[in-house]
């Protein structure tokens, strides 16, 4: 039994809040049961040094989390003075499953920064934060649509994460953090819409696993994935 008393196969409730911010050109509020991500999208006329003149513009991405996100206080990382190694992992991690979705030509020499900061941790904020954040994106590259600023759509597919993890020899989906910490396996499976896949991130934390093992979280995360997927295309419908 799970300690949420979830099925294996059963994500948490998920919620895709989108227009959030009044600022930003795009923003999501996204829930995986009690983790929270605010994330947002902001459009800038201006491309890294090293991407001028190509043509083309860039979305990269920034990620962390507010010192009460957690049981404990997080010192901030800007009183620190540098980001942490998990803090730029997952912010690369971010951008770059958002890169695999869009055509970089048709966004123009421009960079779209997404910002997704942890409200509430309770396990699956990286995988929280992708799915947020495509909604965000999509919604700032509809900004841009309105104000006839791209001529094609840049966005080619949706983009959606899950965790999944072996829990008392049980592959489950979608850990909260009473299972992630416990769990034998965990792993992270970022997706398109049509389920080809962008990045696997999967770890023993106990006990190896086999193939068979392995390829019963990917089962589950194909399962998780559409279900996230569907949810987007709702909220931005």
């Amino acid at each position: 039994m799970r300690p949420s008393r979830r099925a294996p196969d059963e994500l948490r409730a998920v919620s895709l809040e989108r227009g959030v911010v009044k600022y930003a050109e795009g923003s999501c509020m996204v829930k995986f049961g009690d983790t929270h991500v605010l994330v947002t999208a902001t459009l800038e006329e201006r491309l890294p040094p090293w991407l001028k003149g190509q043509g083309r513009g860039w979305v990269t991405a920034e990620y962390g989390m507010l010192p009460r996100a957690t049981l404990e206080r997080t010192r901030r990382e800007a009183a620190a003075g540098k980001q942490g190694g998990r803090t730029v992992e997952i912010q690369r991690l971010i951008g770059r499953s958002l890169r695999a979705a869009v055509d970089l030509e048709a966004l123009g020499e421009r960079q779209i920064t997404v910002d997704c900061d942890v409200i509430q941790a309770d396990g699956g904020t990286r995988t929280a934060s992708i799915t947020g954040a495509w909604v965000a994106l999509a919604d700032c590259i509809s900004w841009m649509k309105t104000r006839n600023m791209i001529k094609t759509n840049p966005l080619r597919d949706n983009v959606a994460a899950i965790s999944c993890g072996i829990y008392n020899g049980t592959p489950v989906l979608d850990l909260d953090y009473a299972e992630d910490s416990e769990a034998d396996t965990d792993a992270n499976f970022v997706m398109t819409g049509d389920g080809r896949i962008i990045e696997v991130q999967g770890t023993a934390e106990k006990t190896p696993f086999s193939q068979d093992e392995f390829l019963a979280l990917m089962d589950l995360a194909r399962k998780g994935v559409a279900r996230l997927v569907d949810l987007q295309k709702m909220a931005v419908a």
